[in-house]
């Protein structure tokens, strides 16, 4: 079984921050391979279900972002998974605003969600690196990670997420390459 974890914070107030990609992300999986109703377990919410020949467990920690590992971690162990059957869908302010990168393993870069993930579980788990952009000055890096999506956003990160979610087979057959090519391919088909 793999799990596949989608960073964010619960409740409404932070439903459409851009450091909840990660939640959306897992939402937009859950829905379009009907993956069963999300259960509270594992302190968060859980749902199990299948992508292509491959089970997956999708899981957003509901402990909020500094300390998701918690989450993952009894999830981990509880499924007796490993190291290596953990993807970790986070915002990202080093990559530009609706591109993505997969990697497994690296730093946290200060990111506090996975940062709590390594020091429950180790490394290397596999990110999916969702970019958020940079505001410009690390002074203004908070507000704006803990910003909304602005209006003029929406529609991109939409088309985003969507190609996310149709291009997931390629993630749980371990072909990151061809996923992230995939997803470039259907934003650019997009005009985005």
């Amino acid at each position: 079984m793999q799990l596949w974890v989608g960073l964010g914070n619960p409740g409404p107030l932070h439903a459409m921050q851009r450091h909840n990609v990660g939640f959306m992300a897992a939402d937009v999986i859950h829905d379009r391979y009907g993956f069963d109703p999300w259960r509270v377990k594992h302190k968060g919410v859980a749902a199990q279900g299948r992508i292509g020949g491959e089970t997956v467990l999708l899981l957003k920690p509901q402990t909020f972002m500094n300390d998701s590992g918690a989450s993952v971690g009894d999830a981990m162990r509880f499924y007796k998974a490993e190291v290596e059957d953990v993807t970790v869908f986070h915002d990202e302010l080093d990559i530009a605003a609706m591109k993505l990168k997969v990697r497994t393993g690296g730093g946290t870069a200060g990111h506090n969600g996975l940062r709590s993930t390594e020091a429950h579980i180790g490394n290397p788990f596999r990110r999916v690196r969702i970019g958020i952009g940079h505001p410009g000055h690390k002074d203004r890096v908070t507000g704006y990670v803990l910003g909304n999506y602005a209006k003029s956003e929406i529609e991109p990160l939409s088309d985003l997420l969507a190609a996310i979610a149709a291009e997931a087979e390629w993630l749980a057959k371990g072909d990151d390459v061809r996923f992230m090519n995939d997803v470039a391919m259907r934003m650019r088909d997009l005009g985005a």
